[in-house]
């Protein structure tokens, strides 16, 4: 596996990014706006940390629980940390996106390679599983639902708050644990897919510059993620972005359990 992350802007970077021989994971935090009152003392940085150690431990584990289990898990774990100092109940609290990716539990897919099992994964918000499957086929999964709260963009700072871990709006990593239940999961097609796990500062190839998916999978599979990060700044700035930072945190893994995907065709 290989993997990027680079600041955007902003005092530090917030995304994060692990991988182990049979899983991988990217958190985004979400900038706090200026002037908003979390109710937390700890800052983005302090909650992504703690998610990405709390998800490391549970993947990790010698029996590892279902993906939504692992993070729900690490939700309540980094909920604890704040040792009661903090207003969890609070909407603005701290939050993040997640990604994560592993073989799927049991035995190798039917009619696979030997020890070759289908890429299970899960995404709360908005990063994004790209999944390139051995007959060539590329598809993306994210959780779209942050766009398409009422009123379309721009959002404002009430509108957001108001449908943040909420029915009917959209679901973070934070102070919720119920939000892990809530992610998007799924299973590749086929066994042995490679995959990438993107945070949407590197997304917006395709979310904002209308990339195709199974371009900018040939490019990072060709180029490696550290060019696939030059790419996205070069777009931003050749063409601006239509709304939030010019240069957002951006952060990719790439790989494959077990033998590689096939060529494209």
């Amino acid at each position: 596996m290989s993997f990027a992350s680079e600041q955007g802007q902003g005092p530090a970077n917030e995304d994060r990014v692990c991988a182990g021989s049979d899983w991988a994971l990217v958190i985004d935090g979400a900038t706090a706006p200026p002037a908003v009152d979390s109710g937390c003392r700890h800052g983005v940085s302090w909650l992504v940390d703690r998610l990405c150690g709390g998800l490391v431990a549970e993947l990790s584990a010698e029996r590892p629980a279902p993906l939504a289990d692992c993070l729900a898990a690490a939700i309540e774990s980094a909920r604890r940390a704040h040792g009661g100092t903090c207003d969890l109940d609070n909407p603005d609290s701290p939050s993040a996106t997640v990604a994560v990716a592993r073989p799927e539990p049991g035995g190798p897919a039917s009619g696979a390679p030997t020890g070759e099992r289908r890429v299970e994964y899960l995404v709360l918000a908005d990063c994004t599983v790209l999944l390139a499957e051995r007959s060539g086929e590329v598809a993306a999964a994210t959780d779209d639902r942050v766009e398409r709260l009422p009123g379309g963009r721009p959002y404002s700072a009430g509108l957001v708050r108001a449908h943040r871990n909420t029915e009917g709006g959209f679901w973070v990593a934070g102070a919720v644990p119920e939000a892990a239940y809530r992610a998007v999961t799924g299973v590749s097609r086929t066994a042995g897919a490679g995959f990438a796990l993107m945070t949407d500062g590197c997304a917006r190839l395709a979310d904002h510059y209308g990339h195709p998916w199974r371009r900018i999978w040939r490019f990072l599979e060709a180029e490696g993620p550290d060019s696939l990060v030059a790419w996205v700044r070069a777009e931003e700035e050749r063409r601006g972005v239509a709304h939030g930072k010019r240069h957002d945190d951006a952060t990719v893994v790439a790989g494959a359990f077990g033998a590689p995907a096939a060529e494209p065709v």
